[in-house]
């Protein structure tokens, strides 16, 4: 387990590497940059001028010598400070990780424990109407773009109910039950294509599960039903479906900017958008390696988590 963990981790700096100089160069294709914007397009810029400004900005120089400084100061621990307001990047992503996490988290939890049960439910009752509905909502949840979702809910609560979330960020340390409702409607528009995921997943694996001879055994047996089901059937099943989780999350991660600029929550995803338009290089470059890591870590967490629902699988 250990020399396992050690060789991940290990094959995580040059991942991290390659990754960052891949969004080095991305950003920098975009047209346009942050003089531009500060600028405002002045034509009267010298080109002296505008050296001296890029200067002042740490964009002189070769695009080598500048992710050269970039990388250095990041290797530290200082990723630079946003182009646009002066912040250190450090603080704007401390501030915004938590949001977008417990968005994230929301998402999941309410993705696995309403897809799970479906997905059992429609194996065990298959080509009965719980399975059709089960199936049929699935295909629904695949569907929908959760941008559209959070719109519609949007729409509805306050043209029905006339209410609508606070687009303050509220804190959970400060108000736990109004920041609950507050990252209610976000998390459901999120999760919904994640939910109809799980619960297929959850469903065929089952299927294919409850037809394994050892299944058949302990129904021979006599055992109860629900320990079958509960206990030995989906135990195995869910590995399957922890992979697609482990997946996911990063999924979320990437796919919750537009959730967080429809519902006002200044996360991770809001502030990399904001930074994209402002090409503001520091903050796109560390928020990417920051998604990039949790992506990665996230997975290696399920991997762990094999060892744990299966014990035949060992990590080495």
């Amino acid at each position: 387990m250990q020399q396992f963990l050690l060789r991940r981790l290990f094959l995580l700096v040059p991942t991290l590497l390659g990754m960052s100089i891949i969004v080095f160069l991305m950003v920098r294709l975009l047209p346009g940059n942050i003089v531009d914007i500060i600028t405002a397009g002045d034509t009267s810029l010298t080109d002296a001028q505008r050296a001296e400004i890029e200067d002042q900005y740490g964009l002189s120089g070769s695009l080598l010598h500048q992710y050269w400084e970039w990388l250095k100061a990041a290797l530290q621990g200082d990723f630079g400070t946003s182009l646009r307001n002066t912040t250190p990047v450090s603080e704007t992503l401390v501030d915004a990780l938590p949001i977008t996490l417990e968005l994230v988290f929301l998402g999941l939890l309410i993705a696995v424990v309403v897809g799970v049960p479906l997905g059992v439910v429609s194996a065990v009752r298959r080509d009965k109407g719980s399975d059709y509905v089960s199936r049929v909502a699935g295909l629904v949840g695949v569907s929908i773009p959760s941008f559209w979702l959070a719109t519609l809910l949007l729409l509805f609560t306050s043209r029905v109910f006339h209410w609508v979330p606070q687009f303050s960020y509220i804190s959970p340390l400060d108000d736990p039950w109004e920041n609950l409702k507050q990252f209610f409607m976000p998390a459901l528009s999120i999760s919904v294509f994640t939910m109809a995921i799980v619960m297929r997943m959850t469903r065929a694996t089952m299927l294919e599960v409850l037809n394994l001879d050892y299944i058949r055994t302990a129904r021979a047996k006599g055992l109860p039903r629900r320990r079958v089901i509960f206990r030995h059937a989906l135990r195995n099943a869910l590995i399957p479906v922890v992979t697609i989780v482990g997946f996911e999350v990063g999924v979320l991660m990437s796919g919750a900017a537009i959730i967080e600029i429809i519902f006002g929550l200044p996360g991770v995803g809001w502030n990399l958008l904001q930074a994209i338009f402002n090409r503001d290089y520091p903050l796109v470059q560390a928020t990417a390696v920051l998604l990039a890591t949790t992506f990665i870590v996230f997975n290696l967490i399920v991997d762990v988590l094999y060892s744990f629902l299966d014990p035949r699988i060992t990590l080495e």
